[in-house]
């Protein structure tokens, strides 16, 4: 079975002021170009931005610093005030540890375990960089999107 295709390109958007990232928006899969448009069109973000906010973590498969990409970090009116997010977007399947199918191959097995390893310890490191920055951390999938 051949590697999935993923809906990619750069965004334009339509309100191109409340843009606030470094680089032209760009999605990596339908998902997050569903967001883009929400952000762009929703009269209550205020702001928002694609991948512009680096967050160091340490990865437990090499012991190693490294820096993740947040897909989106956006300002957003809520009736409580402007609250700040940092989203990021996964297929529900990544936010749980892998299941071990019988015909899964061990090297299957093991590069699922380790990237739900990386992914948690990017979501720890978001977590605390957010709530440093007075920001919320919020991870977002397709039930969330309702998709």
């Amino acid at each position: 079975m051949g590697h999935k295709k993923f809906k990619n390109g750069i965004y334009s958007p339509i309100n191109p002021n409340k843009y606030v990232g470094r680089k032209k928006p760009e999605y990596r899969s339908s998902w997050e170009m569903k967001f883009f448009i929400w952000c762009d069109k929703n009269p209550n973000v205020l702001e928002w931005a694609s991948e512009s906010t680096i967050v160091p973590y340490i990865s437990p498969v090499d012991g190693k610093p490294h820096r993740y990409f947040v897909d989106f970090a956006i300002a957003l009116r809520e009736p409580t005030g402007v609250v700040k997010y940092l989203i990021e977007i996964k297929p529900e399947c990544q936010t749980k540890p892998p299941k071990k199918h019988g015909n899964k191959k061990q090297s299957t097995i093991l590069y699922e375990n380790a990237m739900y390893a990386v992914n948690q310890a990017k979501w720890e490191a978001a977590k605390k960089w957010a709530s440093q920055k007075g920001f919320i951390f919020r991870l977002l999938t397709e039930k969330e999107l309702n998709l």
